[in-house]
């Protein structure tokens, strides 16, 4: 069928994750009743990666929690690769629900755009709880990368927040292109906050710490760094200017496109 085929030169070889991710594949087609699932496998490799990284995951090590050969998950999963694209569906889950539809500016009845209060609202809710999700399971900040195949779970995640912009005037390109920047500074936050090892699901903390190494290695280099000297000094007399930067990026992405849609609704 043209279709099949269109969606094989689409996919190419992680055709297998489709069929797992989108298919509704769940057991063995001969033998047995199963002793195990889709589910069970997932959950116990996402248990793993939670733990000890994505590094820690293998079918090795996922048949043995289970306590089953590592022939027995080939079964359900073809390969790791699969496992993965499985476990970041998982992991993510459904996407938050949109605000209240008595939430400000939403729009009116008529289809009439609202002001920005309900896109802003619902935007910044998306972002929290992605950053939350990210801050459950860390290992997804490098495993949800590169080519792959996107799960109804991920998608659904995406829906979300093209759905609080449907309303801007902005284009259908525009929505996604905007959504790209929110991720992108949510997924950079988390990052460095994994990077460091710290438990913050705002990932606040990363700027004391970077003050604090800051500061160590301005000490006598002041006049070859005067511009960061000036700034680190400054935080320690102003206690809003610091720990704010998932706040203050956030705030200023929100801030450019409602500048941007205003601007558009005028012209």
């Amino acid at each position: 069928m043209a279709g099949d085929d269109e969606k094989s030169s689409v996919f190419g070889d992680q055709a297998g994750s489709v069929e797992l991710l989108w298919g509704g594949r769940e057991r063995p087609s001969r033998g047995p009743k199963p002793a195990l699932s889709l589910e069970r496998i997932t959950r116990t490799a996402i248990a793993l990666a939670d733990a000890g990284g994505l590094g820690a995951v293998s079918m090795q090590r996922v048949a043995g929690e289970l306590d089953f050969t590592k022939m027995s998950l080939y079964r359900y999963v073809p390969g790791k690769s699969e496992l993965v694209a499985l476990m970041i569906d998982m992991a993510m889950g459904e996407p938050p629900a949109a605000p209240s539809p008595d939430a400000a500016g939403r729009p009116d009845a008529a289809g009439r755009p609202g002001d920005s209060g309900w896109w802003r609202v619902a935007l910044r809710e998306w972002a929290e709880a992605l950053a939350a999700m990210y801050h459950r399971h860390p290992w997804l900040l490098g495993a949800a990368v590169g080519p792959r195949v996107m799960g109804p779970n991920e998608l659904g995640w995406t829906e979300r927040a093209v759905a609080a912009l449907a309303d801007t005037g902005l284009t259908g390109g525009e929505q996604l292109d905007a959504v790209v920047v929110v991720n992108g500074h949510i997924r950079a936050i988390a990052q460095v906050s994994a990077s460091m090892g710290l438990d913050s699901a705002r990932a606040k903390e990363p700027e004391q710490v970077m003050s604090a190494a800051l500061n160590e290695l301005l000490v006598g280099r002041t006049d070859r760094f005067p511009a960061v000297s000036a700034a680190v000094a400054s935080t320690g007399a102003d206690d809003t200017s610091h720990d704010q930067a998932w706040e203050f990026g956030l705030e200023r992405i929100l801030d450019g496109l409602e500048a941007y849609i205003s601007r558009g609704r005028r012209g």
